[in-house]
């Protein structure tokens, strides 16, 4: 049976422009979400885990290529990939990254960045997780600088094979992963390449980061290579520099967007469930002016923010690409999402710092958001470098 499809923060009806049947691909993400992954959030993030139970469930619904759009012979497109963000993200950031690690980051470094045998045969692997991976760039000492510091070495040996040692850091899902997609330098030519890097192969150690105050349900590990030996076949062939890395993650940009927007969503719906509920001086929260204004704040963040991607998806979708206008709405979403989710803990005082009414965990986790897939200062410098046509990076 069908469920209806409607989001309460989107008050200018953007998700209007769904079809039908995309709509209801959306709803029974919701319907999961909110009945077989949401009871396990609050006491997986206070345990600094991941809740295995909400994998199969989220899995099954096959996300990547929707089995109700196969059947009404409709293409997935862009659009919904984005809402499909928006809807994980509303939920729990930590959910939205989880996903997004396999059907955003792995994904399209092995369809971009693999030739076209490569690309078919992976893709297929990885939309019915035949195939796990991540996305293994970010090193312990480069992370905005990684284009050009990048540390981790890569050498070809007599029968093809190559040698990697090196380091990354920060990589999220790289326990449960089949393969690491690591970024390594060619010391031939100096140029980075990408190496499908099985998580078991001798040499490769993970070991968890610990004590982290933002996403702690996404367990997120550094990796130590030495001298990892991998076949030749394990090189994504159409990786030849980092002007290629650069495409992958150009195309991946506006998804960070979608679960900014998402998140501010859900932090903003959960503080006006807990006001409307919540009474003091005898009347609910929500009749009180300080409040209603906050909340109107909050409305207008995710309601621009939400304009504002999906502006750059349908532009994207139409073939346009430009670096600055996903870093322009990278930094704008992530900015509003950090004001958003503070002025939801707000509203909701003192038990606005408790996991019980949701706002804590989007508060602590839009941090992890306003810092990965770059940084709002890199950001700022690449819309910078458009506006004056001089580059400030150094």
């Amino acid at each position: 049976m069908s469920r209806p499809y409607t989001i309460d923060s989107d008050v200018l009806g953007f998700a209007d422009r769904l079809t039908e049947t995309e709509k209801s691909v959306l709803a029974e993400l919701r319907h999961v979400l909110e009945t077989k992954v949401h009871p396990y959030l609050n006491d997986a993030w206070s345990e600094d885990r991941f809740p295995t139970e909400v994998v199969e469930p989220l899995e099954s619904l096959g996300l990547m290529d929707p089995p109700a759009l196969a059947a009404a012979g409709e293409p997935v497109r862009d659009l919904l990939v984005a809402f499909r963000n928006f809807e994980l993200a509303r939920c729990d950031i930590n959910m939205a990254t989880f996903y997004n690690a396999q059907a955003g980051l792995f994904r399209t470094a092995c369809v971009v960045g693999g030739d076209e045998q490569q690309a078919r045969e992976l893709d297929e692997k990885i939309r019915t997780y035949q195939l796990r991976g991540v996305f293994a760039l970010t090193e312990p000492d480069h992370g905005s600088d990684v284009a050009g510091g990048l540390a981790t070495r890569a050498e070809q040996l007599e029968d093809g094979s190559w040698k990697i040692n090196g380091a990354k850091r920060w990589i999220g899902g790289a326990f449960d992963a089949d393969v690491l997609c690591t970024f390594a330098r060619d010391i031939a030519d100096g140029q980075v390449k990408a190496f499908l890097v099985p998580r078991t192969a001798e040499g490769v150690t993970l070991e968890k980061i610990q004590r982290k105050a933002s996403l702690r349900i996404m367990q997120n590990a550094e990796i130590t290579y030495t001298d990892v030996v991998v076949d030749a076949d394990a090189r994504l062939r159409n990786i030849n520099s980092f002007k290629d890395v650069a495409s992958c993650l150009r195309l991946m940009r506006s998804d960070v967007t979608w679960i900014a927007v998402g998140a501010m969503a859900g932090a903003y719906e959960a503080a006006v469930r807990y006001v409307t509920q919540r009474e003091q001086f005898g009347r609910p929260l929500a009749g009180f002016q300080l409040i209603q204004e906050k909340l109107a704040r909050m409305l207008g963040n995710v309601t621009s923010s939400l304009a504002l991607a999906v502006q750059l998806t349908e532009q994207q979708a139409s073939g346009v690409y430009k670096d600055e206008n996903s870093a322009l709405a990278k930094m704008v979403s992530a900015s509003k999402l950090r004001e958003t989710v503070a002025l939801a803990r707000e509203v909701c005082g003192g038990n606005g710092i408790t996991l019980d009414t949701d706002v804590a965990r989007f508060h602590a986790d839009a941090e992890a958001v306003y810092s990965y897939e770059g940084t709002h200062e890199i950001n700022a410098l690449i819309v910078g470098r458009s506006i004056t046509g001089t580059s400030a990076f150094v």
